[in-house]
C-alpha cells in the first residue's frame, strides 16, 4: 500500500529522510527503495522542482541540499520562466524586475521556451531577446518596453508564437509591426488596453486603425487574436477578417469605433468563438438565468 504524503511535505513519490550512518539526506519511494539525491538525474530532479514557485526555488528549494541547490543554478529548471505573479504581489519595480529576468535567462544557458513577466523593463527585454533563440511564449503584460527596443531586437524571436504585450502603452503600432515581420510563427496575441476615459466613448471618438491594419498586414497564421478596448473601427477588422485566414477566436470587447456594420458581423460570428465590443455580451446565460430567478423569488416572496 502507497504511504499517503504527509502535509507540508515536497511533491511527488519520493520522501527524504537523513541516514543516521553519514547523515545524508536519502529518500524513499512507495516501494521501500532506498536512494540518495545526489544520485538523481538532474533532469528528472528538474521535473520536480518546477512545480515549486520560481521564487520559491530560488529562495527556498536551493538551500536544501547540495544536489537541489547544483539543479536550481541549472538550466534545466529554467526552460519555463514565469515570475509574472510574483511580479505582481511584490509590486516590483521595473529594475528589480529586469534584475531577476536577466539572473533566469542565464541561468537557462538560452534554452528557455517561455517568459512571463510583469513590469518588464526595456534592458530586461533586450538581455532576454538576446538569448532567446528557444522562446516560444512572451508573456510581458504592463512592461515598460517601448518601440525602440523592440525593432531593435525582435529579430532574435523568430519562434514566438503566443505573445501577451497587453497594457504595454509604450509599444505602438510601429513595435507590434516589427514584431510581426520578425515573428513569423506568431499563432496567438493579446494586445488589450485600458478601457478608454467616458470622453472617448460618444460618437466623436477618435478611430486609429493603425495597429489593427499592421496586424492584419503582418500576422496572417494568427488563430486566437484579443484586442480589448482598441482604437480600430470596422475598417481594421475587416482587414483582419480577410488576411488572418486560420483566425478561429476574436475577443474585441470594449471596442467601441467597431460598428460591425455590412457583413462584419455575419463574418465574426462565423468564427468558433466570438466576443463583441458591446458590455451587454459581457454578460451570460446563467446570469440572465440568475436574474429570472431573482425576479421570480421576488414576485412569490411579494404575493406572500
Amino acid at each position: 500500500m502507497e504511504m499517503e504524503m504527509a502535509e507540508g511535505e515536497f511533491p511527488g513519490s519520493y520522501r527524504e529522510r537523513k541516514s543516521k550512518r553519514n547523515g545524508k539526506k536519502m529518500m524513499y519511494n512507495s516501494n521501500g527503495e532506498w536512494g540518495k539525491w545526489e544520485d538523481l538525474n538532474p533532469e528528472i530532479l528538474a521535473l520536480i522542482l518546477v512545480r515549486i514557485p520560481a521564487e520559491e526555488r530560488v529562495a527556498t528549494a536551493s538551500l536544501v541540499c547540495k544536489s537541489w541547490m547544483s539543479c536550481v543554478l541549472g538550466p534545466f529548471c529554467w526552460s519555463d520562466i514565469d515570475i509574472q505573479d510574483w511580479c505582481r504581489r511584490r509590486h516590483l519595480a521595473v529594475e528589480y524586475v529586469d534584475s531577476a529576468v536577466r539572473k533566469l535567462v542565464r541561468r537557462s544557458k538560452g534554452t528557455f521556451r517561455r517568459l512571463s513577466a510583469f513590469r518588464l523593463g526595456d534592458s530586461g527585454f533586450a538581455f532576454a531577446a538576446n538569448c532567446g533563440r528557444c522562446l516560444k511564449v512572451l508573456e510581458i503584460p504592463m512592461s515598460e518596453v517601448n518601440d525602440k527596443i523592440v525593432a531593435k531586437f525582435a529579430e532574435s524571436l523568430v519562434n514566438l508564437s503566443v505573445m501577451d504585450i497587453s497594457y504595454c502603452l509604450k509599444i505602438t503600432h510601429v513595435g507590434i509591426e516589427a514584431f510581426g515581420k520578425n515573428c513569423k510563427s506568431l499563432t496567438q496575441l493579446k494586445r488589450n488596453m485600458p478601457p478608454q476615459e467616458l470622453e472617448r466613448l460618444s460618437s466623436t471618438s477618435k478611430v486609429n486603425e493603425l495597429e489593427a491594419m499592421v496586424i492584419a498586414d503582418t500576422m496572417p497564421l494568427l488563430q486566437h487574436l484579443q484586442l480589448g478596448f482598441g482604437c480600430f473601427g470596422d475598417t481594421g477588422l475587416g482587414a483582419i477578417l480577410a488576411k488572418c485566414k486560420a483566425l478561429t477566436h476574436l475577443d474585441i470587447q470594449g471596442c467601441w469605433n467597431v460598428k460591425l456594420e455590412g457583413e462584419l458581423e455575419d463574418r465574426c460570428l462565423q468564427l468558433p468563438a466570438f466576443k463583441s465590443p458591446w458590455v451587454y455580451d459581457l454578460f451570460t446565460d446563467n446570469d440572465e438565468q440568475d436574474d429570472e430567478n431573482e425576479d421570480d423569488e421576488y414576485s412569490s416572496s411579494d404575493s406572500e
